[in-house]
């Protein structure tokens, strides 16, 4: 491994192809940038590289956009508001062509795709992997400018150097690429648009970037582009190449394997919050075991010297427990407006005017409910219950309830008690069901177990009596009335 010692400030750009969702993997690649950014001081630059008009989707330009500002990257340049876009700097690619080609440092090729295509046949027959011969480097000056004033079709090319490309590279360390491995690739196509490897390294050379932290399927392109700079005359970025992120049948992560887009992990119920951490530390270590961490945390302990080169497994469970971890510390003020979303589907909208009234008991009820939901999805349904006008019971989970006649009547009297409960607390609703038991000479859980039933119809949840003062004193006298006559009326399923 090199030396990678980094001092600031440095320019450092995320730059999404708008052709499909932001990946988790771009998502990591966004965040390593940012923290490198913001650790040594500098600018970060959001730039959608939309020079492939067939494959670019405007769609796909504000999901990635969205995706990158919920997750809560922040951008100096190209914000997300005003994304830079590379297809803005076409006339400035083309005349970055023409001085290639006017320094001879790029030819004319006039090779058609019949001739290409029968070579690589050619190749493929011998076992030998296709890369361009060179063919029309021999059409130099006078000869080329007249087979292009003729009009005959031709791409541009560069002409790669006889000698092996070093990368010094951030994460993997010396990489050497020999000579035969490198062909002349195309810089402008027949039509004159330029190719990815024109754009980004003119736009990377006019931005002044000076670090590039990108993915490793870009490896292969680096070698050309580290041509491209020195022919253009311009002084070479730093690289770094991330792993990929593997799931947990240790192929690529891939929707087959579930999940992994940023926006199907937010509509799961995953916050920012957790999502930034967990991708933060799949593929770098703060040097200790330390797992939750803030934003400004791993700001302050990030350096590219921790960034491991090998893949990365996405575990879910990992990513589930965080976000766990997330859900129960956040302060209710920051979570609830992630939670809304979540609210409004199971109807909870808090802008109408029932909810406005019920939004000091919705907050309470978040809060009781912190300790047992994964996800805001879980959150949001643990939460309806309580502001439902009726519950619905489940006959097999019932059973035992169903096959007490006695159950009714003693619940009747539970109800009353509860009726004229003073305060309607936690307590007092406590010590009230107690003293309802030892009258009857029963336990208490003979009277706890159906009145979470009644209130909740569930066996688990948080404490019982918390769950009837969150509910209020009319809920939980309508939802014990109506399990009541539901126990009367059903028969019991054994």
């Amino acid at each position: 491994m090199t030396d990678t010692q980094l001092s600031g400030p440095v320019r450092v750009r995320f730059a999404p192809s708008p052709t499909g969702y932001l990946h988790v993997g771009g998502a990591r690649t966004a965040i390593y940038n940012e923290l490198l950014r913001q650790s040594l001081g500098g600018a970060l630059i959001l730039r959608i590289e939309d020079t492939d008009r067939e494959r670019s989707d405007e769609a796909m330009i504000r999901q990635i956009v969205g995706s990158l500002e919920w997750i809560g990257t922040e951008f100096d340049e190209g914000a997300a508001d005003a994304p830079l876009l590379q297809s803005a700097n076409l006339d400035r690619h083309r005349a970055a062509a023409d001085e290639l080609l006017a320094s001879g440092a790029a030819y004319r090729c006039f090779c058609t795709a019949e001739e290409l295509e029968e070579a690589r046949r050619e190749a493929e027959k011998k076992g030998e992997g296709f890369s361009y011969p060179g063919t029309c480097r021999r059409h130099a000056g006078d000869e080329a400018e007249a087979m292009a004033a003729d009009g005959k079709p031709h791409v541009l090319r560069l002409a790669m150097p006889d000698e092996p490309i070093v990368i010094e590279d951030l994460v993997r360390g010396r990489v050497e690429v020999p000579p035969e491995a490198l062909d002349d690739f195309v810089l402008l196509r027949t039509d004159g648009t330029p190719t990815y490897h024109l754009s980004v390294v003119v736009d990377d050379i006019d931005m002044g970037v000076t670090h590039v932290l990108r993915g490793e399927d870009h490896l292969s392109n680096t070698p050309k582009h580290i041509a491209l700079f020195r022919a253009l005359g311009a002084e070479l970025p730093r690289f770094g190449h991330l792993p990929l992120i593997l799931g947990e049948d240790k192929k690529r992560l891939s929707k087959r394997t579930g999940a992994a887009s940023v926006e199907e992990f937010r509509d799961q119920g995953v916050l920012p919050q957790a999502l930034y951490n967990y991708l933060a530390l799949l593929g770098w270590s703060p040097g200790d075991d330390t797992e939750l961490m803030s934003r400004e945390e791993m700001i302050e302990r990030f350096t590219v010297e921790r960034l491991n080169s090998s893949a990365a497994v996405f575990d879910r469970d990992k990513l589930a427990w965080m976000n766990h971890q997330y859900i129960q510390s956040l302060p209710l003020d920051d979570l609830m407006p992630h939670l809304q979303p979540f609210l409004d589907k199971v109807g909870l909208t808090t802008g109408t005017h029932a909810m406005e009234v019920e939004k000091d008991r919705l907050r309470h009820v978040v809060d009781l409910h912190r300790e047992r939901a994964k996800t805001l999805n879980e959150m949001a349904e643990q939460v309806v219950p309580y502001f439902r006008e009726r519950l619905e019971y489940d006959p097999e989970l019932c059973a035992k309830f169903l096959a007490d006649d006695e159950l009714p009547d003693r619940l009747e009297a539970l109800r009353d008690r509860y009726t004229q409960a003073e305060p309607f607390d936690v307590d007092c609703l406590d010590q009230t069901l107690r003293g309802l038991a030892g009258e009857l000479e029963v336990k208490a859980g003979y009277l706890i177990h159906p009145l979470r039933m009644a209130v909740s119809a569930s066996k688990t949840g948080p404490g019982v009596f918390d769950l009837a003062a969150a509910q209020g004193r009319e809920a939980c006298r309508r939802h014990l009335t109506h399990f009541i006559a539901w126990l009367r009326e059903t028969e019991s399923p054994e």
